[in-house]
């Protein structure tokens, strides 16, 4: 993908998940491209190593939960008054494998909050007036290929990241008028210590089905920093509503 060096210039974005994985990768490179960034996450220490690793001024982090609404408000209302915030990119999220019979509605209601309620609250909190840039602002929700496809040992996460792309086509249609876009990116697998130890405990034979079915290779995290960059960028000022399917063939296998 090309990029200009200043292609985020002015640009403020707010980063959910920044203290590790795709959300770090998202704000490093966001300010290589010349955006503030608004560093958020649970883990102080991890986020003062993402700080360290961004380029250019103006950056801050702010350490809290995400699934109490009310603390949302209350740190979010931090920075009003400040530089609006022109895009938000909702990185944070909870995955685990859990069969139908070990489920219950306690477990399912956490990660509900962590993957979809908090995007809802975050948005809510920056549409406030004086909060968010009036010429334009874009939101990207990191969802999974996994809403697609659905998959064994996976019926909360699948279905609240299916919630999530359903998110994106109602608040792209509420928020339009006010010059707002928003999109989400459906990753398959990404390359991480997770993943790694995932594989150390799946047979051989496992790991090499898994692997074909990435018919270009499993994802960096970079990968899915590039689209959402793209996506937070005006060179994607008419894309709005949709669904961007970054899976490296792994959906038509």
């Amino acid at each position: 993908m090309f990029w200009s060096k200043n292609a985020l210039q002015g640009k403020r974005i707010l980063i959910t998940g920044a203290s590790s994985g795709i959300g770090r990768s998202c704000a490093i490179l966001c300010s290589e491209l010349g955006a503030e960034i608004i560093a958020c996450g649970r883990n102080e220490d991890r986020l003062a190593q993402t700080m360290s690793s961004l380029s250019g001024s103006g950056h801050i982090y702010l350490s809290f939960e995400l699934n109490d609404e009310h603390i949302i408000e209350e740190t979010l209302t931090s920075i009003k008054g400040t530089t609006p915030v022109s895009g938000f990119i909702h990185s944070a999220g909870i995955e685990r494998t859990n069969p139908l019979k070990t489920i219950y509605m306690d477990d399912f209601t956490e990660m509900f909050k962590i993957n979809v309620a908090a995007a809802i609250a975050i948005t809510k909190q920056i549409m406030r007036p004086g909060m968010y840039d009036k010429n334009g602002m874009s939101i990207v929700l990191i969802s999974s290929v996994s809403a697609l496809r659905g998959e064994k040992g996976k019926i909360e996460y699948c279905s609240t990241k299916s919630a999530v792309s359903g998110l994106t086509k109602s608040l792209a249609q509420e928020l339009a008028s006010k010059g707002v876009r928003v999109n989400d990116i459906c990753p398959a697998m990404v390359k991480s210590e997770m993943l790694d130890k995932m594989f150390e405990n799946l047979p051989e034979e496992s790991v090499k089905g898994i692997l074909q079915k990435h018919l270009l290779g499993i994802l960096d995290v970079n990968d899915v920093a590039n689209m959402a960059a793209y996506l937070v960028s005006d060179l994607s000022r008419h894309i709005t509503g949709t669904n961007i399917i970054l899976d490296s063939g792994y959906s038509i296998g």
